[in-house]
């Protein structure tokens, strides 16, 4: 059974004269990333692909997810599609994965990742996920789906959501 995993990136900085784009990680967002990867790692849920915006932040957790992955985690594949991307974009990207990979990782931004997540989210979705999914979907947020359709075939209410992951906000 396909699963997809949405995981908004973790805690970003503002540092003064810095581009959106090259926005780091706070030290917070340090701490939160790898506990990303160690519940994909609890929950058996190991990406075999991951895509990741080209933006700083989602590039510095997607790095801290692979680290607690270890060996078993794929390399990161960046686009730059996946920058602010509207749901639509998400989507898109989400239709385009590669086929035969049963286990995908997508890292981006909000709103795109909650309203693509909210898009997804089938009536065999775990209640209390999707509510907590859709009230607050904080930094560092991870869902977990499972579909029985192809990626190029997935266009909304077609993955039920199993699981709404937070590591923490500030």
């Amino acid at each position: 059974m396909p699963r997809l995993s949405i995981v908004r990136h973790a805690t970003a900085a503002f540092p003064r004269g810095v581009s959106d784009h090259e926005r780091p990680l706070s030290s917070f967002g340090h701490e939160q990333a790898p506990l990303i990867g160690e519940a994909l790692r609890e929950q058996g849920w190991i990406p075999e692909c991951i895509l990741v915006s080209s933006a700083l932040r989602t590039r510095q957790t997607a790095a801290w997810i692979g680290e607690a992955l270890g060996e078993d985690g794929p390399t990161p594949r960046l686009m730059d599609e996946l920058y602010n991307a509207s749901a639509r974009s998400l989507m898109r990207v989400i239709n385009q994965a590669p086929r035969g990979v049963e286990s995908l990782l997508v890292v981006a931004h909000m709103p795109g990742v909650q309203d693509v997540a909210l898009s997804l989210a089938s009536l065999d979705s775990d209640e209390s996920a999707v509510t907590d999914m859709a009230l607050s979907y904080p930094p560092a947020g991870l869902c977990l789906f499972e579909t029985d359709l192809e990626w190029g075939e997935i266009d909304g209410r077609d993955a039920a959501l199993r699981h709404f992951l937070t590591f923490g906000e500030r």
